[in-house]
């Protein structure tokens, strides 16, 4: 109990290490350059101090239980993976690995579903658009791509291949995407590769890749086990753009089909 209470202690002073910056240059901004008041000085404190505890106790949540969960998943479904025909040979076969695969698409799907930021935005989009875009439909698009990413992320993990090269060809497909798609959804398609990439997400999946290098033979956690976070973040992207023309491709056609239908 006293070790909880050091920790958490602790974590209360980095927090707030980390927040003043924060808090000076907004006041002085405030003050200074704008030579007014702060309104509602109360609340302002009020609000601080619950940011601070807030943060402190998010990442203390870390610590105690997304970060184990996630790394013991990883290493329970790599011993499971392990047990396979590839392993007994002494070598790492990717089929083996197919429900390490299954588990990281369907965390990262449930994870993004419920990413605060994600339905921030999806809500906004759809208030901004005048309901032209889908909150719903945005958030399955963005956690399908999150989930397609992750998964192929896992796949890198266990073949050790070369982050860069999906990363390129990510992108590449990205750029592609871009010159096809309507101008209206390509920012919304981008910011949505960044909202994914925050508080509920962002712990798990990385838990899972640090988990996973570590328990996969001849990976390195530094080496192999980050870069899931790259992958969480494009292939959203990717997903959104891809949603985006199919919709339009669909509505095109819907339009045709109906001009034919009334001309003689």
């Amino acid at each position: 109990m006293l070790d909880f209470l050091a920790d958490v202690g602790e974590t209360v002073l980095s927090t707030l290490r980390d927040v003043t910056p924060i808090v000076v240059i907004l006041v002085v901004f405030q003050v200074v350059v704008l030579r007014s008041r702060l309104p509602n000085i109360r609340g302002i404190a009020t609000g601080s101090v619950m940011v601070l505890l807030g943060l402190a106790l998010f990442l203390i949540g870390l610590e105690q239980a997304l970060f184990p969960i996630g790394e013991t998943m990883a290493q329970q479904l790599t011993e499971k993976a392990g047990a396979g025909a590839g392993a007994l040979a002494g070598a790492v076969r990717w089929q083996d690995y197919w429900v390490v695969y299954l588990f990281a698409a369907a965390i990262g799907f449930a994870t993004t579903v419920a990413e605060p930021s994600l339905i921030a935005v999806a809500l906004k989009a759809k208030e901004v658009s005048g309901g032209a875009v889908n909150a719903w439909g945005l958030r399955i698009a963005v956690a399908v791509g999150v989930a397609i990413g992750v998964s192929l992320g896992c796949f890198r993990i266990v073949t050790g291949t070369p982050l860069p090269w999906y990363i390129v060809v990510a992108y590449v497909v990205v750029i592609i995407q871009t010159f096809l798609s309507s101008r209206t959804i390509i920012p919304l398609a981008y910011d949505s590769g960044g909202v994914t990439t925050s508080t509920v997400t962002v712990p798990v999946v990385a838990a899972l890749g640090l988990g996973l290098a570590a328990n996969v033979p001849g990976r390195s956690p530094l080496i192999d086990g980050f870069g899931l976070i790259a992958f969480a973040s494009v292939f959203p992207i990717i997903s959104v753009l891809g949603y985006a023309i199919v919709a339009d491709g669909l509505e095109r056609w819907r339009r045709r089909s109906d001009r034919q239908e009334v001309e003689p």
